[in-house]
């Protein structure tokens, strides 16, 4: 016996969680934003002790890159990230996230098979189709801006 389609929307919506969608995304905002937050702190203090804005700016993405990859390495990025979700995709620190994960995962298989080739499992795509998607706004803004 097969259910109807609406008996079949009836119960799958019933069987369904409830969306927790506002709360999502409110503390994905929040999470993100402190982030850059943190990162906008850095550059505020880096400038204060004498850089210029370049510098400073090298010096805050050094910075997020190594405290991402220290909070990974330590199983907190994880943990952060199971409560703020996209929050933690902020780029510099979710891409840090990225590279380090699978390189830690694979560290028992040796240096060069598991941590040097795993470490761009994920950072590759990253790169690939972040930059054919910049090509392609590219693209698109020279033909209609």
């Amino acid at each position: 016996m097969s259910p109807t389609p609406q008996e079949y929307n009836k119960m799958s919506q019933k069987a369904a969680p409830n969306s927790k969608l506002f709360r999502n995304m409110l503390v994905a905002f929040l999470v993100g934003g402190l982030i850059c937050t943190i990162g906008q702190g850095v550059m505020e203090w880096m400038q204060s002790l004498g850089l210029d804005q370049k510098d400073g700016g090298a010096v805050t993405s050094i910075s997020l890159i190594f405290l991402s990859a220290l909070l990974t390495g330590l199983n907190c990025y994880d943990n952060i990230a199971k409560h703020a979700g996209a929050g933690t995709l902020v780029p510099i620190t979710g891409f840090a996230n990225a590279m380090v994960s699978p390189a830690l995962e694979f560290k028992r298989e040796g240096m060069i098979l598991g941590v040097g080739a795993k470490m761009f499992s994920i950072a590759g795509p990253v790169i690939l189709y972040g930059s054919a998607a910049s090509v392609l706004y590219g693209l698109i803004l020279a033909i209609f801006g």
